[in-house]
């Protein structure tokens, strides 16, 4: 049960991630998505969801890992 909820907590961000790489990439070929009044804004919008979403994750794998204790030393937290 635990891990079902764990996949749900990084599925979340995964998915705002994605939505941030859709964002951007439809600012390169000029489709304005509507809740943003401009091209750029929703730039800044899609970079934010991607950069949000990838250190969720990242943070979550990370602190996994240190757990297990399955991390290089300059990974370790220092006491």
């Amino acid at each position: 049960m635990t891990r079902i909820i764990a996949l749900f907590i990084l599925l979340i961000p995964g998915c705002l991630a994605a939505l941030g790489i859709k964002l951007m990439r439809d600012m390169i070929f000029g489709v304005l998505q509507p809740p943003f009044p401009n091209l750029w804004i929703q730039f800044i919008g899609g970079l934010l969801f991607f950069v949000i979403g990838l250190a969720f994750i990242g943070g979550f794998i990370l602190h996994r890992d240190r757990k297990r204790n399955k991390v290089q030393a300059r990974f370790k937290q220092k006491r």
